[in-house]
């Protein structure tokens, strides 16, 4: 015997396909098409509209991968579709549906288009699920559009991770592939669709309930008399018999206690990933096109949009539909959210980066549309660095929300509403949405999982239930805001009510006014390889934070000394790059060859242009002639040359190996090293203290090669079970000394790598040079400092200070944090010894502990420094590359600062005709850092200082000017006054400020 609710459900299955989306169209005719395709990049409109195109037809194929073919579709609403008047039936509309061939794969992840009015008006995406275009037809029937067509390949979209040339358009061919499967003026039944939504909803929520359930058998046995009130043969003229039959069913209220959602609609288009750069801007101009045609045909509708850099390609690219957007910006229904500039990763840009993130963001929707913006949004990016609540509270930010952490492989969450604290204490209210996605179609499903999952039961009522295509664009469609409308209140579901971020903010801190507190990071168990792939991006990265660091710290000195001009422009589209290049796909390295390429040029004019800007600043500064000046842009004293400032170069020289019959010795009196004949270093020792830093029997700057085959998303992704697989790379092909350098060769596969071991006179620092030429595949290399310490914990910094994260694995969550990011430096230590570790280039490492022969245990610090993933780039990372590591004995936190600082900002030297540069701006606390020194953002000629707390302790600290000024107030991060809460007291040469552990400080001082 079959179940009667099994055989229900396939009648309703089989109605649903048969009968009410196969007559969602009353009636369908085919129109006229010609076709033009682009011979490269996209062009404009006008390039197009004027070119020679030439009769096509449905059925043929069409686009190269990742090229632009233009369409022009013309005809007819037919007239035998109209009465006697000229009217359509009621109840019916006429669109233009388009399927450019449209695969399985995801929305956004393959063809899409835009449609264009003859005069070049850009009024809709076309997408599968929302191709459907109302506006191509003018009020007499007409239709005369321009369609442009993109032909991206879907370059793995069903995640199958397979290796794929069509990352790159070098290898993806120029075979057509796709094949136009429709192009027709259409007549769409509202009555229909209307009870096609009725079914979905109402059987989707049966699915959702208790078998047993009573309104579960309520529902079929409805929907089985719906079925039989429609007449198959007449489904149009039927269906409002239908509708009204499942009427008394949508009735039903929810629940008084049923959970709420507040459903708000967004796209989370990332600013590339599986497509340049280049594509996102159309994608965006799309999408954002099909949100206007919603909210005219939806008067409930609202869209949430984060990125003020997609804002701004919308307003460069396509300014008639940024005037559209901005008027329902000033209606409260189309919403910038979001605050930062993308949706940016925030484990790797440095701390001023950060900051810029919203800076940028911020003052541009300010700028644009009067708006500040009171929600960090990042719903995506790979886990969330702790130094983010002080950041984004300083920018002016009251919620921060993000879904990401409901991926995690190990543990779960424990809250979905919270208070999140910084490091420095900041608190900032944080939501999960618990639906466990960013991109839900409003499916019952999804509202159930959302109203079961919700972790906060008992204290909160209220969750946030992003909605719309997203990844790729496309965003909400006509289906889902009819979901919306059925779900406001029916019993079983949760009630679903159109809202925006602020409503949902303020109603759950209503409701919620003092919930659980997460302190420190929201580390994501998953995607640890984001901290290493893609090391050339990485590296521009790294290296553009710190020139854009050099070029505002010159230039402001020379605006203020000399007169000079400040480029703010300039600087202002360098930042812009540089920011967008932060997005969560692109410095993560988890995008195909293409972005990354993009990224690397990119990288490159930024750093022209970036030197350019320095050398005339310092040409300003100090002129041009016979006196060689040591010119220090880092935050510490070094060399003679001050902090900001410069003098007369006193370079240090470098100690000169000595060889005996066990190998190399280098000792500056302050660090005695010793490197064996594989070229590994057997000791290390803090000559005033005796101590050793190598673990006994161990080696430090030992390579290893481990085999790196994730589970699943390869560049993303290392799991734990590389360390099943390990080569100790401790074979030297060759050692030779090259005057004060060692040099050791080691072959490796297909790969070589090339050190160069110094120690400068005067300093702490073991430096290791490192040149590899990388061929390997699947393959992770490591650089391990195996040291003779025992420690529960390890410092590691991040922007604005640094976070103590636990070494040992007593809890799952411990455990699961076996790769972790951190900036220039981390530092393991006993009470009274550390050891410091710096690089210039990487972020991924990892720190675990090893039983000790007789007792206690050994600590190994394991830098990440390239990997070899196949998918979406199957040529990541292949070729040469340059890194510097640096290992210091005996380092407390402040000495791990300081040299995290010197390895990424190397002293320049310049011609002169001054004997010394006297900074702008100085401080007289080691702990007090310096960040940047720049023009405010108005114009206004104010000079703006970032400085903050490094080492984690209470600091007070005398802020000396060097320049006249006639105040000195604190700001926020946007540089408006706040309250005064660090200075204690100012003159006219300066502050005196009291700060608190990892406080950031901002101040602005009017110049005299």
């Amino acid at each position: 015997m079959h179940d009667r609710s099994a055989l229900a459900q396939l009648r309703i299955d089989r109605f649903l396909r048969e009968r009410l989306t196969a007559n969602l169209h009353r009636a369908t005719a085919p129109l006229d098409i010609e076709l033009w395709e682009a011979p490269g990049e996209p062009v404009t409109f006008a390039e197009a509209s004027a070119a020679d195109f030439v009769p096509f037809g449905v059925g043929r194929a069409w686009g190269r991968p990742w090229g632009t073919t233009w369409l022009r579709v013309r005809g007819q609403v037919p007239s035998s579709w109209r009465d006697v008047d000229g009217a359509l039936p009621v109840g019916t509309r006429a669109e233009l549906l388009v399927d450019l061939g449209f695969t399985s794969g995801q929305v956004g992840f393959q063809s899409e288009a835009m449609v264009w009015t003859v005069d070049g008006r850009p009024v809709r995406g076309i997408a599968p699920f929302n191709n459907a275009v109302t506006e191509a037809i003018d009020t007499d029937g007409r239709i005369d559009v321009f369609i442009e067509a993109a032909s991206n390949p879907d370059v793995g979209s069903l995640f199958t991770f397979e290796p794929t040339p069509l990352g790159d358009p070098a290898t993806a061919g120029t075979e057509h592939i796709y094949r136009l499967r429709q192009v027709d003026v259409a007549l769409r039944d509202l009555e229909v669709a209307e009870l096609r939504a009725d079914t979905v909803a109402l059987y989707g929520l049966a699915e959702q309930l208790d078998a047993a359930s009573p309104r579960r058998a309520e529902i079929l046995a409805g929907l089985e008399a719906m079925i039989d009130a429609v007449d198959p043969d007449d489904v149009s003229g039927t269906a409002a018999a239908g509708r009204a039959v499942l009427a008394p069913l949508l009735a039903r209220p929810a629940h008084a206690s049923a959970h709420t959602l507040h459903a708000v609609a967004h796209a989370h288009i990332d600013s590339a990933w599986l497509w340049p750069v280049r594509e996102t801007a159309r994608k965006v101009a799309r999408t954002f096109s099909n949100v206007l045609s919603l909210m005219d045909e939806d008067p409930d509708y609202v869209f949430a949009s984060s990125s003020a850099q997609q804002f701004a390609w919308v307003k460069q690219y396509y300014p008639d539909l940024y005037a559209r957007i901005a008027e329902r910006v000033r209606e409260g229904r189309f919403i910038p959210v979001g605050s930062m500039w993308v949706e940016s990763d925030t484990n790797m840009p440095g701390g001023e980066a950060l900051a810029r993130q919203f800076v940028v963001g911020k003052g541009f929707f300010q700028r644009e549309f009067g708006i500040d913006t009171p929600e960090v949004w990042l719903p995506d990016s790979f886990g969330y660095t702790g130094a983010l609540p002080q950041i984004a509270k300083a920018a002016g930010a009251r919620w921060f929300l993000t879904q990401k952490i409901s991926w995690n492989e190990t543990n779960r969450m424990p809250h979905h509403t919270f208070q999140w604290e910084g490091i420095d204490g900041t608190r900032l209210f944080t939501h999960f949405p618990p639906v466990d996605k960013y991109n839900s179609d409003v499916s019952s499903a999804d509202l159930a999982h959302a109203e079961r999952n919700y972790a906060d039961k008992g204290r909160g009522t209220v969750s946030l239930l992003p909605y719309g295509f997203g990844d790729g664009g496309g965003g909400p469609t006509r289906e889902m805001t009819a979901a919306i409308a059925r779900a406001a209140s029916l019993e079983g579901s949760p009630r679903t009510v159109h809202s925006t971020p602020e409503r949902f903010f303020t109603a759950a801190e209503a409701e919620y006014p003092a919930p659980e507190v997460w302190a420190g990071e929201l580390y994501l168990e998953f995607h640890r390889g984001t901290y290493t792939s893609q090391l050339p991006t990485k590296q521009g990265n790294r290296r553009s934070e710190h020139l854009l660091r050099e070029a505002e710290l010159w230039a402001t000195t020379a605006a203020v000394r000399t007169g000079t001009a400040y480029p703010a422009d300039r600087l202002a589209r360098i930042w812009q790059t540089v920011l967008l290049q932060q997005f969560h796909d692109i410095l993560p390295g988890s995008s195909i060859a293409w972005v990354h390429r993009d990224a690397e040029r990119n990288y490159a004019a930024v750093a022209r242009e970036l030197e350019e800007i320095i050398a005339d600043s310092l040409a300003a500064i100090a002129g041009t002639g016979p006196r060689l000046l040591a010119v220090n842009a880092a935050p510490h004293e070094r060399a003679g040359a001050p902090a900001l400032g410069g003098a007369t170069a006193v370079l240090p020289a470098s100690v000169t190996p000595l060889a005996d019959e066990t190998g190399w010795l280098l000792d500056n009196g302050i660090v005695r090293a010793r490197i064996d004949d594989r070229g590994l270093v057997t000791s290390l020792v803090d000559v005033a203290s005796g101590r050793e830093a190598v673990a006994p029997g161990a080696a430090l700057g030992l390579p290893q090669l481990h085999r790196d085959t994730p589970t699943q998303w390869d560049a993303w992704d290392i799991d734990a079970h590389y360390r099943h697989h390990v080569r100790d790379l401790d074979t030297a092909a060759s050692i030779v000394v090259d005057g004060d350098v060692i040099v050791i060769t080691r072959s490796f596969g297909a790969s070589q790598l090339i050190e160069r071991i110094r120690l400068d006179e005067g300093s702490r620092v073991l430096s290791f040079d490192l040149d590899v030429d990388w061929h390997e595949q699947q393959k992770l290399l490591k650089f391990a400092f195996p040291l003779d310490l025992h420690t529960h914990t390890a410092a590691s910094e991040i922007q604005f200070g640094h976070i103590e994260r636990p070494i040992h694995t007593n809890t799952s969550w411990d455990a699961a944090r076996f790769e972790t990011v951190a900036h220039r430096w981390v530092r393991v230590a006993e009470p009274d010894f550390g050891v410091a570790i710096v690089n210039d280039s990487t972020y991924g490492h990892d720190i675990t502990r090893q039983a000790r022969d007789g007792g206690g245990t050994v600590t190994i610090a394991r830098l990440s420094l390239v990997r070899g993933a196949l998918f979406p780039d199957p040529t990541q990372d292949q070729g040469r590359h340059h890194l510097h590591v640096g290992v210091a004995v005996g380092a407390d936190v402040q000495t791990a600062v300081r040299e995290g600082y010197r390895a990424n900002l190397p002293l320049r030297t310049i011609e002169a005709d001054v004997t010394e540069i006297a900074p702008l701006v100085s401080v007289d606390h080691e702990g007090v850092v310096i960040e940047a020194v720049k023009l405010a953002e108005d114009g206004s000629g104010d000079v703006v200082v970032r400085l903050y707390e490094a080492l984690g302790r209470r600091a007070a600290t005398r802020v000396s000017l060097g320049f006249a000024a006639s105040g000195i107030v604190q700001t926020d991060l946007l540089e408006r006054e706040i309250a005064q809460t660090t200075i204690v007291s100012s003159d006219a040469d300066g502050a005196t400020l009291r700060l608190r552990p990892f406080e950031i400080v901002t101040l602005r001082m009017p110049r005299a």
